[in-house]
């Protein structure tokens, strides 16, 4: 754990759709962290316990009327740590598969001032981590591309355990990808002059359910988020630095 720095106010934005036997856990974790975490779980549309099971755990819970997608949960917990005043926010995953021990870890080059976003990789150091084929295929892509485009090397561009600054998350709040918003995220950022950091993570199983994405669907979604990629080259250009808060 870091300790004698200032913090400031962090909130842990957890989205989340059907995890009601896994997101009890993860909220419970955050808040015994040994720093103050403020943890706000957006319940994407669920159609089981979900909200029900995060509130219970202490949780602050917004609850979407329908479905957004990963992106539009996200986006809403940015609007909320914007509004609500916060210096950090930290992404993790309602399906348990982040381990909470390693926050500090994230938190370390936003404190020193040395990142505006940190990604918890799964691929930098050594990794016991095994991706299904065609995921490992996206990734190895996704690194490829959005590291030439961005001019620095990011392994992970699909990790969702990431902690951004003040400054980051008044960026996203009012502007970030729909769908699969990770790699695209990783563009958008870094073609707008945030600073990027990896650091290693481990990544746990999943204790109960399945991700939502098998192998066919790993196939679309990196060539949509691809298609992506090239439109946002035009819509951030470098010129628009000067625009980010």
């Amino acid at each position: 754990m870091v300790t004698g720095e200032r913090t400031g106010r962090i909130l842990a934005i957890v989205p989340a759709l059907n995890e009601e036997h896994n997101v009890g856990r993860v909220v419970t974790q955050l808040r015994a962290h040994p720093r103050a975490i403020d943890v706000l779980v957006v319940d994407d549309g669920s159609t089981d316990h979900t909200a029900a099971v995060a509130r219970a755990q202490g949780a602050r819970v917004i609850s979407l009327p329908f479905n957004l997608g990963i992106g539009g949960a996200v986006q809403t917990g940015f609007k909320y740590a914007q509004r609500h005043g916060y210096d950090i926010a930290l992404q993790v995953d309602g399906d348990g598969q982040h381990d909470v021990s390693e926050i500090d870890k994230l938190l370390e080059p936003l404190l020193s001032g040395n990142a505006d976003v940190v990604i918890g990789s799964r691929y930098k150091g050594a990794t016991t981590y095994k991706a299904p084929f065609m995921r490992r295929v996206g990734m190895v892509i996704f690194a490829l591309v959005n590291s030439l485009i961005i001019r620095q090397r990011v392994a992970d561009n699909t990790s969702g355990f990431r902690a951004f600054n003040r400054r980051a998350i008044c960026f996203l709040a009012r502007d970030y990808p729909a769908d699969y918003p990770e790699p695209e995220a990783v563009v958008l950022l870094g073609r707008s002059g945030f600073r990027l950091v990896e650091v290693a993570v481990i990544m746990n199983q999943r204790l109960h359910g399945r991700s939502s994405i098998d192998s066919f669907q790993a196939m679309y979604y990196m060539i949509k988020v691809l298609l992506a990629v090239v439109v946002d080259l035009f819509r951030y250009s470098p010129q628009r630095r000067e625009q980010v808060p």
